[in-house]
């Protein structure tokens, strides 16, 4: 059964100075992020990779990781494929309001690849670790119980997602009994304390499952997002320079109108990720660590 995973790498963020942080070396040969998410992906089952990116980093994107990536898929007999967002990809009827530079947001980004995913698929931001657990459990679901309108999620514990340099935001996950997802709430300025966690003040527990934009969806879902898009677009309002389109808080939506289910499957594998440049040395020491501890080779697709 064909399963894609849709990279999503268009952004560029500021908090790491303005540098195309997808494309920051972190492995003992040099490895990117993106390395590790697609090679565990491979591990788990996946035969199709979409890379989401921006035309103008297009040449950049190609030369780090694309054009080598390339090389070891087809010796794996995984396909790859690329799709563009673009600001000016918008519905029909509409217009690109004045003054605004920056794309529509992580929903608009996944459905750039509308054409081009014809299966069930996982989405992933290029810019996280998420362990070899979560690809695993995805896969299995997209595979055996993924329907039209009934998807997954992997959900982390919120103590093994904090930066150690800052505040982060985390869509933290409230579930029935039965583990599916009721609603996310977006919380930001989530910080470490010598107790646990808070965000302004207020005490968060750590324990907690949080939704680090990893989801498992069906095709279907893209004629989702299409309608959502013009929905958006038809309420954009004033604040239309700002305004994003984004992933957790649509799905939070069609949660709230019965229109879909969404299973959260639990991982205790620690995310990581490079949001502040300060956090850069702290991903490098984790996947030296992980290397020595045998969790990946040396020669990191050498075991697929």
């Amino acid at each position: 059964m064909k399963t894609t995973l849709l990279i999503m790498a268009a952004g560029i963020g500021s908090r790491y100075g303005g540098d195309i942080k997808q494309l920051a070396a972190v492995g003992p040969n040099g490895e990117i992020i993106i390395d590790y998410s697609i090679h565990d992906a491979i591990k788990a089952g996946f035969n199709k990779i979409v890379f989401i990116i921006r035309k103008d980093i297009e040449k950049d994107f190609r030369s780090v990781i694309g054009d080598r990536m390339e090389k070891i898929c087809a010796e794996k007999g995984v396909e790859i494929e690329y799709a563009f967002q673009d600001l000016n990809d918008i519905p029909k009827g509409y217009e690109v309001p004045k003054g605004r530079s920056k794309p529509w947001g992580t929903a608009q980004a996944v459905l750039c690849a509308k054409d081009l995913v014809k299966e069930p698929f996982a989405v992933i931001n290029a810019d996280d670790y998420y362990g070899k657990e979560a690809f695993i459990k995805i896969h299995e679901y997209l595979v055996s119980d993924v329907t039209d309108n009934h998807f997954c999620m992997a959900g982390f514990v919120l103590k093994n997602t904090l930066s150690e340099n800052g505040g982060v935001t985390r869509g933290v996950c409230h579930m029935n009994e039965n583990g599916y997802l009721t609603d996310i709430v977006e919380t930001a300025n989530i910080v470490k304390t010598a107790t646990g966690a808070d965000s302004d003040g207020v005490e968060i527990d750590v324990n907690s499952l949080v939704s680090m934009n990893m989801w498992g969806l069906s095709p279907d879902f893209m004629n989702m997002l299409e309608k959502g898009f013009n929905e958006f677009f038809a309420n954009l309002g004033d604040n239309s320079l700002k305004t994003e389109y984004l992933l957790p808080i649509y799905i939070g939506e069609l949660l709230q109108k019965n229109e879909v289910s969404v299973k959260v499957l639990k991982t205790n594998d620690k995310w990581f990720g490079i949001t502040y440049k300060e956090d850069k040395d702290y991903v490098i020491g984790n996947f030296n660590k992980l290397v020595d501890d045998g969790v990946y080779s040396k020669n990191l697709f050498s075991d697929l």
